[in-house]
């Protein structure tokens, strides 16, 4: 009994918990490292004329560029700047929001390569209304920052004084005295959540729901009733079974192109929160306190979803 409890705990538990462990120390220690040899200037001069439009401030810009590498160290990054008051809550959730258009290009080589074989030219319209979702939802944020951050604080933000040189060996011993004192804190919330979500998933919790959400979307009865199964399939199991069921709509002629991608722009609105708050709320709890993390993985979502309702509604209109 002892060693089945073993082996189950081993891969579902304790494995994934010291692997996330290992990515968030590690983005904490490089977002560390970056603040140390204070880089987080040099870094944001790819978004600079954004920063400026939307009063948004280095950090975020630095944190925007970090994204397109590692989300945990971008976050990291954020975490650490609203902790010593370099930024207000209103500028981290818009920096949230910011790193969406980095986390489209970290996930568009998996989506591309599955969704070209499957759906062919499709393939091009879902990925760019996704992405005109993305750039659309960057420039809110950055009208967003222009109506919500006084002037003042985006220029003193922006122009934060920079330290003197420091070597790198001043800087990796900086890094770890900060992430050890924080380190404790973040597996004190991780692990629990972690553990926490993972007795939901296995008790079905997040499976019920979906198939919840599935079967009362009444207000999806505009769709054509042979594209609800994409859309079942997107949301009740992975977006890879509900592009397998438009293949074959497709090839059957059951479906035009306009609808499959329409009920895939809905399986994406329907099945992504669950997704986020399964998959990226315990390791946000892990960088920020649990009920920041919350805030922002909520505010994330709903924002995402307005803005891929936006574009699914212009597509379905004017095509």
């Amino acid at each position: 009994m002892e060693q089945v409890l073993l082996t189950q705990l081993w891969p579902q538990i304790i494995l994934p918990i010291v692997r996330l462990a290992f990515f968030i120390t590690l983005g904490l220690f490089i977002a560390n490292f970056i603040e140390s040899l204070n880089w987080t200037h040099r870094l944001d001069i790819f978004v600079r004329p954004l920063l400026k439009m939307g009063r948004l401030s280095s950090v975020t810009g630095a944190s925007f560029s970090i994204a397109f590498i590692s989300g945990v160290s971008s976050n990291a990054m954020l975490a650490e700047a609203y902790d010593k008051g370099q930024m207000g809550k209103t500028e981290l959730y818009l920096a949230n929001l910011f790193n969406s258009l980095p986390r489209f290009f970290l996930h568009l080589p998996t989506v591309f390569s599955l969704t070209a074989p499957m759906i062919k030219g499709g393939a091009f319209l879902y990925v760019g209304l996704t992405f005109a979702a993305t750039i659309l939802q960057t420039f809110l944020v950055v009208f967003g920052g222009r109506l919500l951050l006084p002037e003042s604080d985006g220029a003193a933000y922006t122009a934060m004084p920079r330290q003197g040189k420091i070597t790198w060996r001043d800087a990796l011993v900086k890094s770890f005295t900060r992430l050890k004192k924080r380190i404790g804190k973040v597996l004190l919330f991780m692990i629990p959540v972690y553990i926490l979500f993972f007795l939901f998933t296995k008790y079905g919790l997040f499976t019920r729901l979906e198939h919840y959400i599935a079967a009362n979307a009444w207000f999806l009865a505009w769709l054509n009733p042979q594209s609800l199964g994409i859309v079942v399939l997107h949301v009740t199991t992975e977006f890879s079974a509900g592009l397998s069921a438009a293949s074959v709509l497709l090839a059957a002629n059951s479906l035009t192109t306009k609808e499959v991608v329409l009920a895939l722009l809905v399986g994406n609105i329907l099945s992504t929160p669950i997704r986020a708050i399964r998959h990226q709320l315990p390791y946000y709890t892990g960088i920020y306190t649990p009920h920041l993390a919350l805030q922002l993985v909520g505010v994330s979502q709903v924002v995402r979803a307005l803005c891929v309702v936006l574009v699914a509604i212009c597509y379905y209109f004017l095509t």
